[in-house]
């Protein structure tokens, strides 16, 4: 163990994608990650190697109370929220219920038993709609055009006025990639994510997957004209083990005494559509793969870019890993038997 000496972390919605691999990573950094998850969406075999879990609510306040008095955590990273911004559309209540009410219980619940640092894993959708290609940074004015966006900016605001508590919101696009020498990895049902749905039918997935997340349509380019460097649209990636670096570095920054404060994580430059299509051709060794390509969607911004300058200055944060790593765990992890059976049983269930 290091510095971190065996303190104990609560890891709210730690059996989940991101959340796993930030309880992997606390781990390997000497912590104890102690895990509180619904698995509602998350998975029991994702928390399996954390120092406990604890599946329940993070609304239930006598929980989080319970949980506190049980292992007297120094700190808590909070994960657990629902992400899909279309389903926020359709269903705002239900966001608006989990990801900022319950979230509101559990930061009060955390603060009631006197815990007073919090790391919350938040949404570069706050900022809403980006027209200009520049990086965006934390000054910019945050005004969510959705659901999903406006639940995490409300959960945010009220833990920056809890006063006995010291945060870290963290903001970013898109997660890819994955740990599976750990047995970790995305196993999202159904699957909306770019990098998935480019990995899975390259490498042969079964046929039982590719049907359940309906993958058997091909794969489409929208827009090859927009200002960038190649014609087609930049989205910004961050490799998921690279993400849980910037929590435990945000985390050891509250604990060294660091204030409340919000940061952005990126690449500084994001990668084009065509740069993750070429990505795959190439790590997966799959020349023949030739997507289509269709006329721009309406609403697509050309560039989505996070500015992380102040991440790299303040937390000593900087993404060390490209495109590429990211295609190649996410494909290792997607042959793992795990990843198969727990789609195929989601989709069974759905």
């Amino acid at each position: 163990m290091d510095e971190a000496n065996g303190q104990v972390v609560l890891v709210s919605g730690g059996a989940g994608y991101i959340g796993s691999h930030v309880a992997l990573a606390l781990k390997q950094a000497g912590f104890r990650p102690v895990v509180v998850d619904s698995l509602v969406n998350g998975n029991a075999w994702a928390a399996s190697g954390t120092f406990a879990f604890r599946q329940g609510d993070i609304g239930d306040a006598g929980l989080i109370a319970a949980v506190c008095d049980e292992f007297h955590p120094v700190a808590a990273l909070h994960f657990a929220a629902f992400i899909e911004v279309g389903e926020s559309v359709e269903k705002p209540q239900k966001y608006f219920e989990n990801n900022r009410d319950k979230a509101k219980v559990f930061f009060d619940a955390l603060a009631a038993k006197g815990v007073g640092h919090v790391v919350f894993s938040s949404t570069a959708a706050v900022y809403g709609e980006i027209t200009e290609p520049a990086p965006i940074l934390e000054t910019r004015a945050t005004r969510p055009i959705n659901p999903y966006g406006q639940s995490k900016l409300d959960a945010e605001t009220h833990l920056r006025g809890i006063a006995s508590v010291r945060s870290v919101a963290l903001r970013y696009f898109n997660v890819a990639g994955a740990a599976p020498d750990a047995g970790l990895g995305e196993a999202h049902y159904p699957e909306s994510h770019l990098i998935p749905r480019v990995v899975l039918p390259l490498i042969g997935a079964p046929a039982a997957v590719v049907d359940a997340l309906g993958l058997k349509g091909g794969f489409r380019i929208y827009g090859t004209d927009y200002p960038t460097r190649d014609g087609t649209a930049v989205r910004d990636y961050i490799h998921v083990m690279d993400l849980a670096d910037a929590h435990i570095r945000a985390l050891r920054y509250l604990l060294g005494g660091g204030s409340t404060d919000v940061f952005n994580l990126g690449s500084g430059s994001g990668y084009s559509v065509r740069e993750i299509f070429d990505a795959a051709r190439a790590v997966l060794e799959r020349p023949d793969f030739s997507p289509g390509t269709a006329p721009r969607r309406v609403g697509d911004p050309a560039t989505l870019v996070a500015d992380s300058t102040k991440a790299k200055r303040v937390l000593g944060w900087s993404v060390t890993r490209g495109i590429r790593d990211m295609i190649a765990s996410a494909a290792q992890w997607h042959r793992l038997p795990r990843y198969g059976e727990t789609i195929v049983a989601r989709a069974a269930r759905s």
